[in-house]
């Protein structure tokens, strides 16, 4: 489907929630944040048709929706989301990072689902709408932010496989903290090789459940092994991606590495990342990393340091790799913990943003 430009004059309703969470339980809420557990008070909503395109634009009190038991998306996974943050900055003003990435994906996302596109320019106004009513809502604490999950499915009840003629948009916000126990230690990697997450010419490049929903089963294997994450080979026993980050390898002579291939979702903080390596006078290379090659890298010493990254996470450092018949310890580096830090400096407001990639969303 092709980008719809027909939202110039599209306007938010905002009907508050008249059982808002009290002041002082919100702030005991956002002492310590759990990932995705306590939801804001509100949600933004627009839907989309394909006699009326995208309108009724609003924002709303946070609750369940209510769907067809025909709805597509229940029936075909017609669905697609986006993961972004909001920064609190010591002077109290609330940020956001590059949102016109997460828009231009969540268009991609779109068009491989067969979904209708929302304009970046949209989507940048949904975030500012439920700050706008839910700016208290970000947390303050040492690497807290409030992340927003914006998302798109297929709300028209029809059986018939075709695209969806009718579809709902919107986004809804949940306090966090770190993401993994312990915050940026070293995880464990369970290398899976019985299930793959995408294949050549899927929805791995796609930000769609579909591929979260294919990776619950091998990550209950790393679990079973006694590892943090799983990681996915494609058919030519390339390494792919973990479950929900991008990985990349560090050489010794300092180059970046990280896989490449039209089954992998184009991490935003990876490439990210990179940029800011590359502000450092590294080589980076974007390009299919065998799974031998990762293994021989480390033997031979030629690899130094590996790591995850994501919106949720952020980095984590890669501690060990573990398959079948192998336990691959991965040398601890200090390069992944440096780039977070830079990363996350500016994300907060504590470092220059030399690439313009922060927004404000509470002016």
């Amino acid at each position: 489907m092709t980008a719809d430009t027909s939202t110039a004059s599209l306007a938010f309703t905002v009907t508050r929630n008249p059982a808002a969470v009290e002041p002082a339980r919100r702030a005991e809420l956002l002492r310590e944040p759990a990932f995705g557990t306590v939801f804001t008070d509100h949600m933004v909503g627009i839907t989309w048709t394909e006699q009326d395109g995208w309108h009724d634009a609003r924002v709303q009190p946070y609750g369940p929706l209510a769907l067809d038991p025909a709805a597509a998306v229940l029936h075909y996974a017609q669905e697609i989301f986006e993961g972004i943050k909001a920064y609190r900055h010591a002077d109290g003003s609330v940020h956001t990072f590059r949102p016109d990435q997460n828009g231009a994906r969540i268009q991609r996302s779109a068009r491989r689902l067969a979904l209708p596109e929302l304009p970046v320019d949209v989507f940048v106004q949904s975030l500012r709408e439920l700050i706008a009513v839910d700016g208290d809502w970000v947390p303050s604490g040492a690497d807290q932010s409030l992340y927003l999950r914006p998302f798109m499915f297929a709300s028209e009840p029809f059986l018939g496989v075709r695209p969806a003629h009718e579809v709902s948009y919107y986004v809804i916000a949940s306090p966090v903290g770190a993401y993994f126990k312990g915050g940026a230690k070293p995880v464990s990697i369970w290398l899976s090789e019985d299930y793959a997450r995408a294949g050549k010419g899927g929805t791995g490049a796609a930000k769609t459940g579909g591929n979260y929903a294919a990776s619950l089963l091998p990550q209950a294997e790393a679990y079973e092994q006694g590892c943090d994450q799983v990681v996915f080979l494609d058919q030519d026993r390339n390494v792919e991606e973990l479950g929900g980050m991008n990985i990349v390898f560090v050489r010794k002579d300092g180059t970046l590495v990280t896989p490449a291939s039209d089954s992998i979702l184009e991490g935003i903080t990876r490439a990210s990342l990179l940029q800011l390596a590359r502000d450092r006078g590294h080589a980076v290379e974007q390009r299919p990393v065998s799974i031998d090659e990762w293994r021989e890298g480390v033997a031979s010493g030629d690899i130094v340091e590996a790591f995850a990254c994501g919106t949720a996470a952020v980095v984590a450092p890669i501690g060990v790799l573990k398959g079948r018949d192998f336990t691959l310890e991965q040398p601890a580096g200090t390069l992944a913990l440096s780039l977070r830090e830079e990363l996350t400096d500016i994300q907060y407001g504590r470092r220059e943003d030399r690439h313009d990639w922060l927004l404000r969303l509470d002016a």
